[in-house]
């Protein structure tokens, strides 16, 4: 194992793709067609065991090279037709011919939208599903785990799944589920209180991830597109999965003539084992729920109904005791003691409702009418007094930490909030997708419309040793006060429209996508135009090699907290955020080790016209409604994946990144914005015993550049320093005890699988910075107090499949 990862790790760092090795292959050609010989354009023709695909072009002719000697499974898919599948084996330099035929599908058209070509559905990243159950996960999402793993995306905070994309923010992804856009809580200050992530990774079918340069057809944010798909199942399947923080079960089914589908979820976790090993010592009382089903019916072989529904109950009781931190240096070594009273009660309550009735008149169109409705209720309430003491440590001077030469700061700080929001959003979409002949149309309209109301009460006493700091135009001293009741009733029109067209020539065959999108929202009585395009081409070269280029207008649409001023209050003024995206990327497929990989690179750009300054603390985003700047992003992101083990896909990335931003009126040039980190490594690699396949290895590396912060109160005016570089490694381990080679007998019989596993968190137990809390000392100065995350911790982990 040890051999293994130390190759992996000089393959990346060499960054050595581009070159060939040399082999002996065999060949397979061939022609799909329909029952009635009619040639079928867009196949996906693939051998199962390695990552060799193509696809038929307009004649529904293809090409595949592949070892000799090796028995391999062809399969040919198509949207619109039954799979096909034929066990192949190849002599030296044999070439083989093949006419395939397929027959139109009966059943439920696929959950993935059609698309006539294997290359669109390429244009993002795509994760194998398997690897959700296998990536060791400490946040409240499996799936933003494994995102975090990708080039140009960073995570500071393992107890959240919200992760920052090429120098953008947590507002600025968007995620969708079957095509229905997911909204994140507006009041979540911490990961420790965010629960579990919308997305069921029991009854995900399908991910995949564009961190930008992405199509018109997806929503108007200026970062990232997260697009899951869930299963639509057609046997009976059941799971179920304990562990020490928490328990989920789902199970699907479906009727003997196929009309009618079903599946459901539940899960319950609860972060307080994690959170023993925080600073700050007490009562933590987390409890997370969720329950989403799905039911699907056909009622002919064109038309069928797809019925989601999500309800999630997230419950953070917090009574904390006391909190000691050490920090600083050997030579300036410091202490912070703080004994608290009170406590904090927060509920987080959200439900969707949808329904989306899909027709495909035929094998070239497809149309979809999709209603959504979303509500959230949050309720944030605590009161919380701290008496602090700051002490200078004796570690300089040869001491132990627990002794001190003298108190810095002693004083007093209440913390108060009263916050309550209410949110609905109604949504309705109509989709369609066409074919014709090389062409590719799909185009959409829509209408959301929101109600929010909100009420806001948040204020922060700070004493120090009888000194009030710093003092506010309220008759009461306090360091800070929030105090609104705001109310937003607003409707988004939204359409666009977006064509590939592609092309097949001598050199290779060259794809030209371009789209607009349009979006007028009443409340200002304003419309966007956002025009999109993509340019990919691929050579016709002994290697497969993929060449991509991008660029686009991307105008966010405010949600309502990017409304809001520092003090709470809509500002007059709301900006409208826009940045142009330009992007140029590679893929490289190539064989090293006899095993295949691929190597990706994109280079790009962002030119930020008009965004919203803001702060960031922990995870709760402060926007400075009231303020415009401009700026930029520019970075590099490579990727390389494949099977670095033979049978197991691992993959690392590493991403440089700058980004800065120009506030105007302010007086400064460029300043880096709260999300410029400078470089980020991460790594997802798997193996197992050579002579036991059963033990596995699961390890997710993740070593992230220093963040920008920022003193309080004085905004982008005051001084600035960057925290710690962010540095994790969690480790999992696992053991089969039943899988579909395994012999069993009495109640083992009824299980499909089972495995146990142990899960190994911050391995190096390293104190990561997540914030900071400010304290000031009798003489008034202010002095930063790191707010660390969680120390190392095991889990164990028993799942079944049935």
């Amino acid at each position: 194992m040890h051999q293994t990862l130390y190759r992996s790790v000089v393959f990346f760092i060499l960054l050595i793709p581009f070159y060939s090795i040399a082999q002996n292959t065999s060949k397979i050609t061939g022609k799909v067609t329909d029952t009635e010989n009619n040639p079928i354009k867009g196949a996906h023709v693939k051998i199962v065991e390695t990552n060799i695909a193509t696809s038929t072009n307009k004649n529904g002719s293809f090409e595949l090279a592949i070892d000799f000697d090796k028995n391999f499974t062809l399969k040919v898919s198509h949207v619109s037709f039954q799979d096909y599948e034929l066990p192949i084996r190849l002599k030296k330099s044999e070439n083989k011919t093949l006419n395939i035929k397929l027959k139109l599908k009966e059943q439920e058209i696929s959950e993935v939208t059609v698309e006539t070509d294997k290359i669109i559905r390429d244009k993002n990243i795509s994760i194998d599903k398997k690897h959700l159950k296998q990536i060791p996960v400490s946040s409240s999402g499996a799936v933003e785990q494994i995102i975090k793993t990708l080039p140009g995306v960073s995570s500071n905070n393992e107890l959240s799944s919200q992760y920052s994309v090429r120098g953008g923010n947590f507002d600025e992804n968007l995620v969708y589920i079957n095509e229905i856009e997911i909204y994140r809580p507006n009041l979540i200050r911490s990961g420790q209180q965010e629960g579990l992530s919308v997305i069921n990774p029991d009854l995900v079918s399908s991910v995949q991830f564009s961190s930008g340069g992405f199509d018109a057809k997806y929503g108007d944010k200026l970062s990232s597109v997260l697009d899951i798909k869930y299963k639509t199942p057609t046997e009976f399947e059941a799971s179920a999965e304990l562990s020490l923080m928490g328990a989920s079960t789902h199970f699907a089914n479906a009727s003997k003539n196929g009309k009618l589908s079903y599946m459901a979820g539940l899960r319950y976790k609860t972060n307080r084992y994690l959170l023993n090993s925080l600073d700050t010592k007490g009562e933590y009382e987390p409890n997370y729920t969720d329950f989403q089903a799905l039911v699907n019916y056909k009622f002919n072989s064109a038309f069928s109904m797809h019925i989601w529904t999500s309800f999630s109950q997230n419950k953070y009781n917090f009574e904390p005791e006391n909190r000691s931190t050490s920090f600083g240096t050997i030579s300036d070594a410091l202490n912070l003691d703080i004994y608290f009273d009170g406590n904090e009660k927060d509920e987080f309550n959200s439900n969707i409702q949808a329904v989306t009735f899909k027709y495909h008149p035929n094998s070239n169109s497809f149309i979809r009418l999709i209603g959504s409705r979303y509500e959230s209720i949050e309720e944030e309430k605590y009161d919380i007094m701290g008496q602090y003491y700051l002490s200078d440590l004796f570690v300089s001077q040869g001491g132990s930490q627990s002794e001190s030469v003298e108190n810095l700061g002693i004083g007093t700080f209440i913390d108060h909030a009263r916050n309550k929001l209410d949110q609905e959003v109604y949504n309705m979409d109509i989709k369609g997708d066409h074919s014709f002949n090389d062409l590719f149309l799909q185009w959409g309209v829509g209408i959301k419309k929101e109600d929010i109301t909100n009420q806001i009460n948040e204020w922060q006493y700070q004493d120090s040793a009888g000194y009030s700091v710093p003092v506010s135009d309220s008759e009461v001293l306090l360091a800070y006060n929030r105090n609104a009741n705001n109310k937003i009733n607003s409707k988004h029109y939204k359409s666009f429209v977006q064509t590939t067209q592609i092309l097949e020539t001598t050199k290779g065959e060259l794809q030209l996508t371009g789209g607009l999108r349009y979006h007028y929202w009443d409340y200002n009585s304003k419309g966007y135009f956002s025009p999109r395009g993509s340019i990919h081409y691929i050579p016709i070269w002994e290697n497969k090699v993929k060449f991509k280029l991008s660029a686009g207008l991307y105008q966010q649409i405010p949600s309502y907290r990017e409304m809001l001023m520092i003090d709470g209050n809509i500002s007059p003024n709301v900006n409208i955020q826009k940045a142009i995206h330009y992007v140029l990327g590679q893929e490289y497929y190539f064989k090293a080790w006899n095993r295949p990989f691929k190597f990706s690179s994109e280079l790009y750009y962002k030119d930020l016209l008009s965004v919203t300054p803001y702060d960031i603390e922990n995870v709760r985003i402060r926007y400075y409604g009231d303020q415009k700047a401009e700026g930029y992003t520019t970075g590099l992101d490579l990727r390389i994946n494949g099977e670095f083990v033979p049978g197991t896909e691992s993959w690392a990335s590493l991403s440089i990144m700058k980004t800065e931003e120009n506030i105007k009126g302010d007086e400064k040039s460029f300043i880096p914005r709260p999300t410029d980190q400078r470089f980020n490594f991460s790594m997802f690699f798997q193996d197992y015993l050579p002579n036991n396949p059963s033990y596995k290895m699961h390890l997710a590396l993740f070593y992230a550049g220093k963040l920008p912060v920022w003193t309080p109160k004085r905004g982008k005016n005051g001084g600035n320093f960057r925290m710690p570089n962010y540095r994790r490694i969690d480790l999992g381990f696992s053991k089969v005890l039943v899988d579909k080679k395994s012999i069993n007998k009495g109640l083992l019989r009824h299980f499909k699988s089972m495995w146990i596993g142990l899960e190994v968190f911050n391995v190096l137990d390293i104190n990561n910075t997540v914030s900071y809390l400010w304290i000031n000392d009798i003489s008034g100065n202010q002095y930063a107090i790191p707010n660390y995350l969680t120390g190392r911790k095991l889990n164990v982990k028993l799942s079944a499949k049935f």
